[in-house]
């Protein structure tokens, strides 16, 4: 479901389920067969550059074999590393922290430290709470100050490996990662986490019949009177939203409140991290691990988003060609670029211009009854 390009790229990969009714009149008393082929009528994205409020870029974790999970010797100290998820760290994280934590807690006794407060590093530090062990968050930079934060937060893991890199072994890891990952978010739903369900449009390659997939509830393939794109092989199913500033908030509150300690701190060599007390140590520092210990597969993959004044009508997301858009409480996201190699974090005034008017021909190309 990924669309891309190597560079500036737009990033696609959806879901959706549509809620019906906004149309018509009286659909409650139609036949299913009547509803199911009426026009979709949504509320448009105001796509225009005098609306953006924010632009933000973030550098992604890429590793073409996937991300990493394993454990090593540091002289007397465990280490479990748990970073590299690429575009998939949201949708991955629950699941992977379960991994690390599976295999670095059975048999440890005394306190955990965990290094990095993205998303790997929080739900590593929860789940490690769960288990009954003390935890230290150990971090250069906290929520919001993270590239997690800037996450567009649907819970489908695209852009984490390379097709002809990974290997089964890793794809099926990956696959549990991400269905314990689903599970976790499903009973987290609402407004105190920030996650909800949402309609959402993607494309596919084909226009042959759906294979049934339990990662896309509900998913069916739409014909062009039912829905208001100027785009082919749409397809509707619903997925989870994230909105990622108040999520990471709230799990560091959970964190902060179930006694896990903080300490801002950075490391420079494995040297630094055998000298924690703890004996057993994550490592959850996402692209800083290329550095910190030697991963020369890691590379950043920059990916920018332009952000417009929130639309409480929106209640659909997209994820097509032109791009993606995931409305949230904080704005609308208008998304974006899929950038491999660029090390700079800083949005670039043209890209976002691109990205701004390749939502606004989108809605140009609105059709709807």
């Amino acid at each position: 479901m990924l669309w891309q390009t190597d560079r500036r790229g737009m990033v696609t990969g959806g879901s959706a389920a549509l809620l019906l009714g906004g149309c018509a009149t009286g659909a409650a008393t139609r036949p299913a067969a009547a509803i199911r082929q009426a026009p979709a009528c949504l509320a448009k994205v105001l796509a225009d550059p005098n609306r953006v409020i924010r632009t933000v870029a973030g550098l992604r974790p890429f590793r073409p074999s996937g991300f990493v999970v394993r454990a090593q010797a540091l002289g007397d100290t465990r280490l479990v590393h748990n970073y590299g998820h690429g575009g998939g760290g949201i949708s991955l994280s629950w699941g992977s922290s379960r991994l690390a934590t599976s295999l670095g807690l059975p048999s440890h006794a005394g306190p955990v430290a965990v290094i990095g407060a993205g998303i790997m590093g929080l739900t590593t530090a929860r789940l490690v709470q769960e288990a009954g062990y003390a935890v230290t968050l150990y971090t250069e930079a906290l929520p919001p100050d993270t590239t997690s934060n800037i996450a567009g937060g649907q819970i489908f893991p695209t852009g984490y490996f390379d097709d002809d890199v990974a290997t089964p072994e890793f794809r099926a890891q990956a696959d549990a990662a991400a269905d314990y990952s689903r599970r976790r978010f499903q009973i987290m739903a609402g407004d105190d986490y920030g996650i909800r369900w949402l309609p959402t449009y993607d494309q596919t390659r084909g226009s042959g019949p759906l294979t049934p997939d339990p990662r896309f509830p509900g998913r069916v393939r739409l014909t062009p009177e039912e829905h208001p794109f100027p785009a082919e092989n749409v397809v509707r199913y619903s997925t989870m939203y994230v909105e990622t500033g108040r999520f990471l908030e709230r799990l560091l509150r959970d964190i902060r409140v179930a006694g896990g300690k903080v300490a801002l701190r950075s490391f420079h060599s494995p040297a630094d991290v055998a000298a924690l007390p703890e004996k057993l140590v994550f490592n959850c520092t996402g692209l800083g691990a290329a550095k910190l210990f030697g991963d020369t597969e890691l590379v950043p993959v920059r990916g920018q988003l332009a952000v417009l004044i929130p639309q409480p009508e929106l209640q659909y997301a997209y994820a097509l060609r032109a791009g993606y858009m995931f409305p949230r409480g904080d704005g609308v996201l208008l998304g974006g670029t899929y950038e491999r190699g660029e090390y700079l974090a800083q949005p670039q005034p043209q890209d976002i211009a691109d990205i701004v008017e390749s939502h606004r021909s989108l809605m140009a190309g609105w059709h709807c009854a």
